[in-house]
């Protein structure tokens, strides 16, 4: 299915390529990067899974971009950007070093890692977006990607952390912490379920149990130890080997997408659905896929935080164009429009402070939704991403010891 999209967008897409190499573009100004981009087209290969995010990019952001410079951007919707990392890993196998058919990735994590230890990410040219001033880079948060340094390879779109929904009215007082979440699923058979890994939102739930198991993040911090890792990991498949027969369906299958698991949780048969972005409870309830009683929490022992990105590939034809989007994406008007609950509620990425007085006021005047968590309750109990190798290995063992 991508494969044909791509060529479809190969064959019909008339953009226009950048004359310029990488390396040339680093040499110029930011006018003379503009200019070169005007009338491009930028194929962003992004997450497709929720409308108003869809809506976002493809009405707001491509309305800046083709009112102010003149650029198309095509949003090419997918459902994991592994799918894209092998997408253009496959191109540079075979030689396409300047024509590839990605411009822009939204990325993070164990994704990024992987575009950057094969020299597939565009790097070294973030400090020419004048946007890029907004960003706090002192912040080691924003400065690695699940560990790995970003070097100027990707630009921050957006701040997240986890939490977790329930209907208030049907489950008014939920359970706080880790260990009172796996009691009340041995209580309330087939009540709770979660994605199977590799998905994102399945993964980091199956994290939450690893720090668990371990005793909180402190001793999996740093580069990935095999020693450590076995022992957590034999108490984690322990923990959810003993739920399995507890969970929706007695945990004989698991839905494969966070889009399977919000549709169990709108129609009922779950009594949690959860996402590393909160804005989506209430996106859900204004939409009224979801009961206006929804509301969200964090947990008592904290719930992981952290940033996505765009990032550019080494082969792409469009790159100016390509840094024109990241700059418009920082801005402090398209992170205002995107902060709206009634757009997306999306956390910010940049310094609000740092902006005009203007988008300070804006951001001053939104008002949360009463299903979402407010952020800064959720950030006084946040917990860190381990480095990739330790999502890797997690998400491996987890096939093998539970998924099984």
């Amino acid at each position: 299915m991508l494969r044909s999209l791509v060529v479809f967008l190969l064959l019909t897409t008339a953009a226009a390529a950048d004359t310029a190499d990488g390396e040339a573009l680093k040499a110029m100004t930011w006018d003379e990067i503009v200019e070169q981009a005007r009338g491009g087209t930028v194929n962003w290969f992004m997450w497709g899974g929720a409308d108003n995010i869809n809506a976002y990019v493809s009405d707001y952001v491509a309305a800046v971009l083709k009112r102010d410079h003149d650029i198309t951007l095509n949003r090419v919707p997918i459902t994991d950007a592994a799918e894209v990392v092998n997408l253009v890993l496959t191109e540079k196998e075979a030689g396409i070093t300047d024509s590839g058919s990605v411009d822009l990735i939204w990325i993070n994590g164990e994704n990024f890692r992987s575009m950057k230890q094969a020299d597939l990410a565009f790097c070294g040219y973030t400090d020419l977006l004048p946007n890029n001033a907004l960003v706090n880079w002192d912040n080691p948060a924003i400065a690695n990607d699940f560990g790995v340094p970003v070097d100027g390879c990707e630009v921050p779109w957006n701040t997240v952390q986890f939490a977790f929904a329930h209907d208030s009215a049907t489950l008014p007082d939920p359970p706080q912490d880790m260990a009172a979440l796996i009691d009340w699923i041995k209580a309330n058979p087939g009540r709770f379920t979660y994605p199977a890994p590799p998905d994102f939102t399945g993964s980091v739930f199956v994290r939450h149990v690893f720090y668990h198991a371990a005793g909180g993040p402190d001793a999996l911090l740093g580069p990935f130890d095999q020693a450590t890792f076995d022992v957590v990991a034999a108490r984690t498949w322990a923990i959810l080997n003993e739920i399995e027969p507890f969970l929706w369906r007695g945990g004989a299958t698991y839905p494969t997408t966070i889009t399977q698991l919000n549709e169990l949780f709108a129609n009922g048969e779950v009594a949690f659905t959860f996402n590393y972005d909160s804005a989506q409870f209430g996106i859900a309830v204004q939409a009224g896929i979801y009961p206006d009683t929804v509301r969200s929490f964090g947990l008592t022992d904290g719930t992981i935080g952290n940033t996505n990105y765009t990032l550019i590939p080494f082969n792409s034809p469009n790159k100016a164009a390509a840094m024109v989007v990241q700059n418009v994406l920082l801005s402090g008007e398209a992170q205002l429009e995107k902060a709206r609950t009634e757009v997306w509620g999306a956390a910010p990425a940049i310094e609000i402070t740092r902006t005009t007085p203007e988008v300070q006021a804006g951001f001053a005047a939104i008002k949360g939704h009463p299903s979402v968590v407010p952020s800064e309750e959720l950030a006084r109990a946040a917990l860190p991403e381990l480095q990739a190798d330790w999502l890797v290995a997690i998400e491996e063992g987890w096939k093998a010891n539970v998924g099984n």
